[in-house]
């Protein structure tokens, strides 16, 4: 497989100024994939001249264009998204399922936006005081930095990639260390459907954080959107007030689940399973506590257990696998950590449990007897671990699903007028009844709390980067 290891500026592949090259690793078995371009802050600085120079032509290129390059680039990501899914296996160590799943989930971004693109609307209408027509434009907000992690390397990218360019926003991609391959696969689609020089730029800058402070000090600079943790996303809005910079976030979760008296066993499993299991656990939107009503909780521990049980974990290049790796041995040892920690403080493990040799894997694992408040409760585990704990009023549940700082996730099986008022009441930017998974290009992706500002995803998303203007005429 030919892959790109380049930063892509004004352009042009290049190698880093500086020489310098960091490894790439197969988490499932720790072998070095090849070396990544590390990024100067003067490559960084050039990318935000290439972007600055580009936005006043990019902004007046017709909806219509930016619509059929978006849309073209999602016809090349779907012609060869087996391609697609192979590198996020490589580079992240998911399965193929999930690979498969995120490559054609990211690259619908694209044909959502370039719909979009088209269809960016304003007002238009007489003041009430009948001496002005009032009329509202959008505008592309400006050269806009992206920060994408690296569990989601694909749709994370697209997801923000999309909307920015249909607004008419010039673009710097910044992927995760551990996933820059996928980023630079995207960014070579784009640029090989004709998406002009300077539109789309990519660094991977080294140290990240000192030279991503000095990017959003560039007054060129007026978008950030930023999907990680909630402690560097803190750390960014502070950075993003000294220039007033706008910032859209998707920060951390801590999704709860809460199972009613009466849900549908058979449903509730089934949903639990999407919800935990999807991409390995490593996802915001994870199923991370598993409230479950006394009168289902033996039967929903068996039957959760017996599933995660059965789970083939291995290498993601082998498709009847359905666990994969970890993205390190780092992430892999968190999770062997927290597991630790709530046994220590009471859980018992059903199944799992376990680190795996040969790689960053680690086994399906799910808990009972764990204490809500426990730490594990209130950290986000981002790995294949269920832990569940029991209720017996409805209320109780309610009031622990809410006892955190984060209100990104919620998800709830039960009767379905039961369901969806306690949906209600869960303080979250997204809650699923009756079904493991929510995310789609249509509907508004974000959170509540210290979950994030903003949405992506829906008709919200391109209005992230677009701004409003009045201007005011003569009646």
């Amino acid at each position: 497989m030919d892959l790109r290891a380049d930063l892509f500026i004004d352009g042009q592949w290049r190698p880093g100024s500086g020489g310098e090259r960091f490894d790439v690793v197969d988490p499932s078995d720790l072998s070095t994939i090849t070396g990544f371009a590390v990024a100067t802050e003067a490559d960084c600085m050039a990318a935000v001249d290439a972007a600055a120079a580009a936005q006043e032509s990019w902004a007046a290129t017709a909806p219509r264009t930016r619509s059929e390059l978006l849309r073209a680039a999602y016809e090349v990501l779907t012609d060869e998204v087996e391609t697609f899914a192979e590198i996020m296996v490589r580079e992240n160590g998911k399965s193929w399922s999930d690979a498969m799943g995120e490559a054609n989930y990211a690259k619908e971004f694209f044909r959502w936006f370039a719909e979009e693109a088209v269809r960016i609307s304003g007002d238009y209408r007489l003041s009430p005081a009948g001496d002005k027509r009032i009329v509202v434009d959008r505008a592309p907000i400006g050269v806009s930095l992206l920060i994408t992690p690296w569990n989601f390397p694909a749709a994370m990218a697209t997801r923000k990639l999309g909307p920015a360019l249909a607004a008419g926003c010039t673009t710097i991609l910044k992927p995760a260390r551990e996933t820059p391959l996928t980023a630079a696969y995207m960014v070579d689609v784009l640029d090989r459907v004709g998406v002009p020089k300077g539109v789309v730029n990519l660094v991977t800058p080294v140290p990240t954080g000192p030279i991503v402070a000095k990017m959003l000090a560039r007054p060129e600079v007026r978008k950030l959107s930023f999907t990680g943790s909630t402690e560097v996303g803190r750390e960014l809005l502070r950075q993003c007030a000294d220039g007033v910079i706008s910032a859209s976030m998707e920060l951390g979760g801590n999704a709860p689940v809460v199972v009613l008296p009466g849900a549908d066993l058979d449903l509730a499993v089934e949903g639990a399973l999407l919800a935990k299991m999807r991409n390995g656990g490593s996802a915001c939107t994870a199923a991370n506590r598993f409230y479950v009503h006394s009168s289902l909780h033996d039967a929903f521990v068996e039957r959760m257990a017996a599933q995660l049980a059965d789970y083939r974990v291995g290498p993601g290049l082998d498709r009847d696998n359905q666990l994969g790796a970890l993205v390190s041995v780092s992430e892999r040892d968190k999770v062997a950590e927290l597991v630790d920690s709530a046994v220590a403080d009471g859980a018992e493990v059903v199944t799992g449990g376990h680190a795996m040799e040969g790689g960053a894997f680690y086994e399906a694992t799910l808990l009972q007897g764990v204490r809500h408040g426990s730490r594990i409760t209130e950290t986000e585990i981002f790995g294949p671990v269920t832990t569940v704990v029991r209720f017996d009023e409805v209320d109780e549940a309610v009031r622990m699903a809410n006892d955190t700082e984060f209100g990104l996730m919620a998800y709830v099986f039960g009767e379905e007028r039961e369901a969806v008022a306690v949906a209600r009441r869960l303080e979250s930017g997204m809650v699923a009844v009756n079904r493991g998974v929510v995310s789609d290009p249509a509907a508004p992706f974000g959170g509540v709390k210290q979950s994030g500002l903003g949405r992506e995803g829906g008709f919200d998303g391109i209005h992230e980067y677009l701004e409003e203007k009045y201007i005011a005429l003569t009646a």
